[in-house]
């Protein structure tokens, strides 16, 4: 963890970078928003256009023996996708889930997914990019705004590039910007869009073939917010010489996936009572993951235009709360992220009636199941969606 000194340098020098750049990168990213707006998709230097995949390129070959764990997802990968993961710490990104901002970009590339709700119930994604992401640069967005308990989450992973577009920032318990520096965030691992700007990130009016508004159309990539980390001094290792992994706390996984499938499904739940943001998962016993549907339609990834896919579904239910700080509408909400809570955790088309924990805000959240023992994950991605205590979840009855 970064000392007190590097912490009051970082805040310094990232008041300074902030005022700096604020205006230069308005101005920047305004300039390109005439029209139907600026676009910048991949390519070999970075901004347009990859033959293959104009929003996912493909960065070494992966072909090869697949012998490296990945300490985040519990996937095998080669030797080569390693040496590249190595290099840097988990990269956190707040995407959106409004109807205008679907499908996303880039949510196929994370290991670990995690999905609230933002305010007047539409929820918000928090993707964790690390292994998965190492052999593509892939688009990520739209990007969004940081809340407070997002943070929580993201203090599992010390320090980690936490990537945003501003945040909440009224005085009180849900000032997610000022929490940011409270916790040694500032400049150093936070990515915040306001002091970053072009060509990092851009905003895109057109990704969907329609104009949306402005708020739908800040993106980045995963390559670009690498290198504004490495260029700060938060690869794998921060500017106090301390590697990332050295605190962290991996679930656990095993080693081989059930062979005795359930037939659980479909999953339904809500977050609050609006259909356009019902999630629904039908399990795919053929290939043991459980295939999203968001809104009642398909939800895919825009950079593949595959479905978003999940080997391990988390249901965490937290006390949700409004933070009464005064905010219009008193629309910021607070979530219970610490202490215990009731949980059902799916794999291998069958659910465990568990719980979790998290002792304080830097734990990592474990989960367990109905006899107190930890839950093994099976190796592939990990999606948690966190609903208010006493919301419903629907699902058919395992074997």
């Amino acid at each position: 963890m970064p000392n007190k000194s590097s912490k009051a340098k970082f805040f310094l020098g990232g008041l300074l970078v902030y005022l700096l750049s604020a205006g230069l990168t308005y101005g920047i990213l305004a300039k390109g928003q005439t029209g139907t707006g600026f676009t910048s998709p991949l390519s070999d230097e970075g901004t347009p256009g990859s033959k293959e995949n104009p929003n996912r390129k493909a960065l070494i070959e992966v072909a090869g023996n697949k012998t490296e764990t990945c300490p985040l997802n519990g996937l095998s990968y080669t030797k080569a996708e390693k040496n590249i993961w190595e290099t840097r710490r988990p990269l956190l990104v707040m995407i959106e889930n409004h109807e205008e901002s679907r499908p996303q970009s880039g949510l196929s590339d994370s290991d670990i997914v995690y999905e609230a709700v933002a305010e007047g119930g539409i929820t918000r994604f928090m993707g964790v990019f690390y292994c998965q992401a190492a052999a593509f640069e892939s688009i990520l967005g739209p990007v969004r705004s940081a809340r407070t308990y997002f943070l929580d989450w993201a203090s599992e992973y010390n320090f980690p590039l936490y990537v945003h577009v501003g945040g909440a920032n009224t005085p009180g318990p849900a000032n997610a910007l000022g929490q940011i520096s409270d916790y040694g965030w500032s400049v150093a691992n936070d990515l915040n869009q306001f002091s970053i700007g072009y060509p990092t990130f851009w905003r895109d009016y057109e990704r969907l073939g329609h104009t949306v508004a402005t708020e739908h159309t800040m993106y980045s990539t995963t390559e670009k917010l690498w290198a504004v980390g490495s260029k700060r001094g938060f690869g794998s290792i921060d500017p106090d010489e301390n590697e990332w992994s050295d605190d962290y706390t991996p679930w656990q996984f095993v080693k081989e996936e059930a062979a005795d499938r359930g037939t659980d499904g479909p999953i339904s739940y809500k977050f609050w009572d609006y259909e356009e943001y019902a999630v629904k998962w039908q399990y795919d016993s053929t290939a043991n993951q459980y295939v999203r549907s968001n809104g009642g339609q398909p939800h895919k990834d825009l950079n593949t235009d595959q479905a978003l896919t999940a080997k391990n579904l988390v249901v965490q239910f937290a006390k949700e709360s409004k933070a009464n700080d005064g905010y219009e509408g008193n629309v910021h909400l607070l979530y219970g992220t610490t202490g215990k809570g009731q949980a059902l955790i799916f794999q291998d088309g069958q659910v465990i009636r568990g719980t979790w924990s998290k002792a304080k805000r830097i734990s990592r959240t474990v989960f367990y199941d109905d006899k107190g023992k930890e839950i093994k994950f099976n190796p592939g991605r990990i999606w948690i969606s966190v609903l208010p205590v006493g919301n419903e979840v629907d699902y058919g009855q395992s074997n």
